[in-house]
């Protein structure tokens, strides 16, 4: 039996991007072009790389996910019930279960993603 090796999110290795949009019924302003690169699933959670093009669209996470992400180039901006918070080069944040709000590129954006199924 082979043992797992270490997954790295630097490079996405010439591997084929999941690509979507925002659902059109979600869509404040813009029609991005996202691309996915899931490089890591086991039990719970999910890692990888996403980059998107400026667009805005409403987000709700089911109670039971969360994502943990940092902005290696680009902004977004997360718009909340507190408010609204940018997120640049080099700074991460989280989206708790049960977050509901809008996300905002304002700059093209690539970011490392974890995302982590706590049940709900």
């Amino acid at each position: 039996m082979k043992k797992p090796g270490i997954v790295l999110l630097d490079s996405t290795d010439g591997r084929e991007p999941v690509l979507d949009q925002p659902r059109a019924d979600r869509r404040i302003s813009g029609a991005p072009q996202r691309q996915t690169w899931t490089l890591h699933e086991a039990g719970p959670m999910s890692a990888g790389v996403w980059e998107c093009e400026v667009g805005r669209w409403r987000i709700a996470f089911p109670a039971g996910r969360q994502e943990y992400f940092h902005v290696l180039q680009g902004r977004v901006r997360l718009h909340g019930p507190q408010g609204a918070v940018d997120i640049g080069p080099g700074q991460g944040g989280v989206i708790p279960p049960g977050f509901e709000g809008e996300f905002e590129v304002l700059e093209p954006v690539r970011k490392h993603f974890v995302f982590v199924d706590v049940g709900g």
